[in-house]
């Protein structure tokens, strides 16, 4: 079965109990980072790799406008719904694959990256794409897992070293970053014990 198939068949059925209360925890996380920079009210935000919109939707407050962008057709349809039955107006959803594809001229304050770089093989490519698409002192914030010996995949990266994933954004051009263990939970990551890191990275 194709990746993109798994997510499709998925998202329906994607916003389980446990999903909804580990996104409520990043975006606590992201909130209390977002509270260090400067106001964002006036600023725009990508949520990259949305999924059904649980962490792009639970900031939305934020930010003046949200894109939420992902591969799957129907992963955006269940933002779509959201969007729709919350009579949200400073939303709107793309479904386009940055890899292959950049929207032209599409320029933000801040990128929202949540659990998605683990899906990811070439992090670097990614992090390059989504560098020119930040606005200069836009902020890229990544949220993935630690490195966990206990995971044995060729589908996902093991979680990431902090302080390679550091040096790698600094290799691309950003100016400073900085990151952050803030969640240690059970059976998270691929039925595994795990923690999860925040990294904020300025341009």
């Amino acid at each position: 079965m194709e990746p993109n198939t798994i997510w499709e068949q998925m998202a329906s059925r994607y916003d389980t109990e446990d999903r909804v209360a580990i996104a409520n925890i990043i975006v606590q996380a992201v909130r209390s980072e977002l509270e260090k920079t400067t106001d964002t009210k006036e600023k725009t935000a990508l949520d990259f790799g949305c999924g059904t919109g649980l962490i792009g939707l639970g900031l939305i407050d934020l930010f003046q406008s949200v894109l939420l962008t992902d591969t799957s057709p129907q992963m955006i349809e269940q933002v779509n719904r959201k969007i729709e039955y919350n009579h949200i107006t400073s939303a709107r959803t793309q479904c386009c694959d940055f890899l292959t594809e950049t929207p032209p001229a599409l320029q933000v304050d801040y990128i929202i990256l949540s659990q998605v770089l683990l899906h990811i093989k070439n992090s670097e490519r990614i992090l390059t794409r989504l560098y020119n698409m930040l606005k200069i002192e836009g902020h890229l914030l990544i949220v993935d897992f630690d490195k966990n010996k206990d995971i044995h995949s060729d589908q996902v990266h093991a979680g990431f070293e902090q302080r390679e994933l550091l040096d790698l954004v600094k290799q691309i051009g950003f100016t400073s970053a900085n990151s952050h263990t803030f969640y240690h939970g059970e059976k998270i990551f691929m039925n595994k014990d795990a923690s999860m890191f925040l990294l904020n990275a300025t341009k």
